[in-house]
């Protein structure tokens, strides 16, 4: 009887084709670059739902080659994960790259409105920015122009020849943009503004909705004060009845008084009848 031979399968073919998946490398690569903590070979399986050993292996060899000395960064395993860091024989270099690097863009609201005017109407003089900000403003052209962000354009063929300016490319990289076509439209920013506006009157005309304990309030206020009036009326009359009380008590003594002198003549007058 003939064998029939069966065919061999190569060993790095899966099923699932992970173990040649391309992709892996670079989303556990990516993941471990934008995370500040170190990720654990366990949360990177369970978020990734693959097996956990395909991404040992992977872990593996990102450390392997991050490790060859042509790599300024390095995967390191630190408390129980994995973390993407410059390498320790660098920092002295890049330390001293990060002190001579430019300060953060920081522009005052003089100085961003001047700038906005410039990205919108360029070529635009000095006079015709004063015109729109309804300002002085040659401090501010200087300030932008020592920081690159506008440059002249040449001068305007009016009487006196006054210089024109216009943004520059430092303009564009400081802001994201990868041309003036994508600012914002003066449409865009009336949208906003009109949307703002509709928040602000939404949120005052719930302000009345309080109004109701406020009237409570004032009521309870009114019934005391009339309480308060009605209190020292009632005890006012109380005082005058226990007056009066009192003067008709003072009375009756002097009564008495007058009866004990009227006894007293009546026996005078019979002790002199007797002599008569």
């Amino acid at each position: 009887m003939e064998e029939v031979e069966q065919p061999e399968v190569a060993a790095d073919e899966s099923p699932a084709g992970e173990e040649n998946d391309p992709t892996l490398k670079a989303i556990i690569e990516a993941a471990i670059y934008i995370t500040d903590e170190p990720l654990a070979a366990e949360q990177i399986a369970a978020a990734l739902e693959r097996p956990l050993d395909r991404v040992t292996e992977v872990l593996a060899q990102l450390t392997a080659e991050y490790a060859a000395p042509d790599r300024g960064l390095a995967v390191r395993e630190l408390a129980g994960g994995y973390k993407m860091s410059t390498k320790a024989e660098h920092h002295d270099a890049v330390r001293r790259f990060v002190k001579n690097l430019q300060p953060p863009l920081k522009l005052s609201m003089a100085a961003l409105e001047t700038l906005a005017v410039i990205a919108y109407k360029q070529p635009i003089t000095a006079p015709e920015i004063m015109e729109i900000r309804g300002v002085q403003g040659a401090g501010v052209l200087k300030t932008l122009l020592d920081r690159k962000l506008i440059a002249a354009a040449g001068r305007k063929q009016v009487i006196g020849k006054p210089i024109t300016y216009k943004t520059t490319r430092e303009f564009l990289i400081q802001f994201g943009l990868d041309s003036l076509a994508e600012l914002p439209t003066l449409k865009e920013f009336e949208d906003l503004g009109r949307l703002a506006l509709g928040e602000e009157e939404d949120g005052s005309e719930s302000e009345p909705e309080a109004e109701p304990e406020a009237d409570a309030t004032e009521s309870q206020t009114t019934e005391d004060d009339r309480l308060g009036h009605q209190q020292p009326d009632a005890v006012s009359a109380d005082a005058e009845s226990q007056t009066t009380e009192g003067d008709h008590v003072e009375h009756e003594p002097e009564s008495q008084t007058i009866e004990e002198d009227r006894l007293r003549h009546e026996d005078d007058s019979l002790h002199q009848r007797p002599d008569a």
